[in-house]
């Protein structure tokens, strides 16, 4: 048990900002040791930076805008992380904060039972937030930690203690991770977005401890079940090993091929927000918890998020109509989207047939990053605003890729990728000023995906979808599918159907000594990543890229494409085009210079 010689009997908006300064300085010193703890052994592994800069974010708009009143210190961090929030490890701490500051909203001071019931507010924000929550995330962590504190709040009133225990079960359930998450076991590895929070959570306490220590990064602690571990030695305590896995070496398949599309019970995903403020004289008076009570009648996977005087609903129903009908009751309707889902899974099938039924191995920080698309919007656009119906963004990271995007017809182009991820301003800012009605966001990499549909629900003047690319051969492949005299939600569907009809490849060399889906890998060895999986890990860079040329192909292809990173030799180059024409003599190879950094090739088959 931690000893606090001084009590907090409630917290004011000074205290806030001096524990999310001091979370932030604990976050900042330690980002390395955040990125290292990357399920992934890549040298972009950037779980710590985005969390530091979607931090860093926050803290500025709080030093913009100081208040003694908590509510309006908390609702400054809250607007800072959104617009900064860089990453799915980011997105998920500004949901986290966004929940809290809602809670205290209006609370000049707090006591620790309302302290401990923002925390437990920012979990469920942040769930909400998540399609598909995966235990043995920062997720996890958050939920356990704001439980304890709860439950401690019940029992004394000064915030530190409360805090403490916030501390204590969050560490514990960060050190469980690995036996909710297979992949975090398997690779040796807590789960790195929890670590960040925790170190956030820990300059929290220290404010109002009576010590304040600043701890130096080769000296901080993590505490784990009471005892005090460095931090750097994390990695370290629990070895990888084959038998620590059952899923060590497997390839699974998708959920979806373990169902039949007759199983699917209610058939058509609906999405739609409703505008409250636009109620008449007879429409009742909404309530979340009832309205959320009665939508879950007509379907499952519901998700209903309002905020102020807009409701967004997501669900799977067998008759939509009936589903907005009941809506209409409580607003007006817009950005209405509905998909049949079952010609989606028969797609899927298709899709994972053409691919030979290639597996993905599960990553954990993208693992929470599974999101549904934001709908299409209807809204209006003035003409003087507009010059045409349809825009786009990409991200991309190397000159060559960018000039590629640039020659399909892409509007903009963010710099970024891996340890570069644009935050949610930097996206709402590049949609804004394409002039179109309807503006398609290609991320390009799992982890910017929910950041981009985060600025989804900023946008208001225009209609900003989302296609939920991972990699830039994917991104490539949905420009090529859209259709200029297609309606928006016609190509979005195509557009999301070539995300799954080609094969990407990636080369990059190991940071660290592990063992992954199989692999034996030493730092120092050449990787080769077939849709997330690592195929390849050797000293020699020929033949790991060989390896993965091969993995690719394997299902046959018409087309192999190989982009040149920054440190890709000509000669090595030459090499593999060679052996591809000889192996290969079906498929036609094609070579652009990317200009990507850390990665020498990037590489797509289709």
């Amino acid at each position: 048990m931690v000893f606090l010689s001084k009590r907090f009997i409630e917290i004011d908006g000074t205290d806030f900002i001096r524990m999310v300064e001091e979370g932030a300085l604990r976050l900042r010193m330690n980002v390395d040791r955040v990125n290292a703890l990357n399920v992934f052994p890549v040298p972009d592994g950037d779980t710590g930076t985005n969390m530091n800069l979607t931090l860093t974010s926050g803290v500025e708009e709080l030093r913009r805008k100081p208040s003694v009143h908590l509510g309006k210190a908390a609702e400054a961090l809250a607007k800072g992380l959104l617009m900064g929030a860089r990453g799915n490890s980011g997105v998920i701490l500004s949901q986290l904060f966004r929940g809290f500051a809602k809670a205290v909203a209006d609370q000049e001071t707090a006591q620790a039972q309302t302290v401990a019931a923002a925390f437990q507010n920012g979990v469920d924000m942040a769930y909400k937030a998540v399609v598909k929550p995966v235990e043995g995330t920062i997720l996890t962590v958050a939920k356990e930690a704001a439980k304890h504190a709860v439950a401690a709040a019940k029992r004394q009133t000064d915030v530190a203690a409360v805090l403490a225990e916030l501390v204590r079960h969050g560490q514990d359930a960060l050190n469980r991770t690995p036996e909710l998450l297979p992949v975090l076991k398997q690779v040796g590895v807590v789960d790195s977005g929890g670590q960040g929070l925790m170190l956030i959570y820990e300059g929290f306490l220290s404010v109002l401890e009576s010590e304040q220590d600043i701890v130096e990064p080769a000296d901080m602690p993590y505490v784990a079940f009471g005892a005090v571990q460095p931090l750097g030695d994390l990695v370290e305590s629990v070895k990888p090993s084959a038998s620590m896995s059952p899923y060590a070496g497997t390839e699974p398949r998708s959920a979806q091929a373990h169902m039949a599309t007759e199983d699917i019970e209610y058939g058509y995903c609906t999405e739609f927000m409703v505008r409250l403020d636009t109620a008449g004289p007879d429409s009742q008076v909404f309530d979340e918890g009832r309205f959320r009570d009665e939508l879950s009648e007509f379907g499952d996977s519901l998700l209903v998020v309002a905020d102020d005087d807009i409701v967004k609903v997501h669900i799977h129903a067998e008759y939509p109509g009936t589903v907005m009908t009941h809506a209409q009751r409580y607003g007006q309707l817009s950005r209405i989207k509905i998909e049949n889902m079952r010609d989606q899974h028969t797609h899927i099938l298709e899709s994972e047939m053409h691919a030979g039924g290639q597996g993905s191995a599960v990553h954990a920080e993208s693992a929470v990053a599974s999101s549904a698309a934001p709908p299409a919007s209807e809204t209006e656009v003035s003409a003087q605003d507009v010059d045409k119906p349809y825009g786009f963004v990409a991200v991309s990271a190397g000159e060559g890729l960018s000039g590629i995007f640039v020659s399909l017809a892409v509007d903009k182009v963010l710099h970024g990728g891996q340890t570069m991820n644009p935050s949610t301003e930097d996206i709402v800012k590049a949609v804004s000023e394409v002039k179109a009605r309807t503006v398609f966001v290609l991320p390009n990499n799992s982890n910017i995906i929910m950041a981009a549909q985060q600025a989804a629900e900023l946008i208001e003047d225009k209609t900003l979808i989302v296609i939920p690319s991972k990699s830039i051969p994917q991104g490539i492949a949905a420009v090529i599918a859209f259709q200029e005299d297609a309606a928006p939600d016609e190509n979005e569907a195509a557009m999301k159907l070539a995300l799954g009809q080609v094969q990407a490849g990636q080369v990059t060399y190991a940071v660290r000594d592990t063992q992954m889906d199989g692999i034996d890998i030493k730092q120092g060895d050449y990787i080769g990543i077939h849709n997330g999986k690592i195929v390849a890990s050797d000293p020699d860079l020929f033949d790991s890229c060989s390896r993965l040329i091969d993995s690719l192909l394997a299902d046959g292809a018409e087309i192999l494409t190989l982009y040149k990173g920054l440190d890709a030799e000509n000669e090595m180059t030459q090499r593999l085009v060679d052996y591809a024409q000889g192996a290969y003599p079906d498929a036609e190879v094609e070579v652009h210079d990317g200009g990507q950094p850390l990665y020498y090739y990037i590489i797509s088959a289709e």
